[in-house]
């Protein structure tokens, strides 16, 4: 998986968990709720590696950070 599919498995692993907890599942939410913490912190890792000179020098083309940036929702003014 990259960044970006880990980090949108943990969105749609804490909704699962809402879900079940909401059914009255609190094993069933912890379950998605550990999943949603492993998933989330390997797209932190990802992302992590992504920053420094390759974010920071403008490669604006770079297909993972454009990823990143839809993912996020988030566009960038370079001006």
């Amino acid at each position: 998986m990259t960044g970006v599919e880990h980090y949108r498995e943990a969105e749609q692993q804490a909704e699962a968990a809402a879900y079940f907890f909401d059914e009255g599942k609190p094993e069933r939410a912890q379950q998605r709720i550990d999943l949603a913490q492993a998933h989330a912190t390997l797209a932190l890792a990802a992302a992590t590696a992504l920053t420094g000179a390759m974010a920071a020098d403008g490669y604006d083309d770079e297909p993972e950070l454009k990823a990143w940036r839809a993912a996020a929702g988030a566009e960038v003014d370079r001006g």
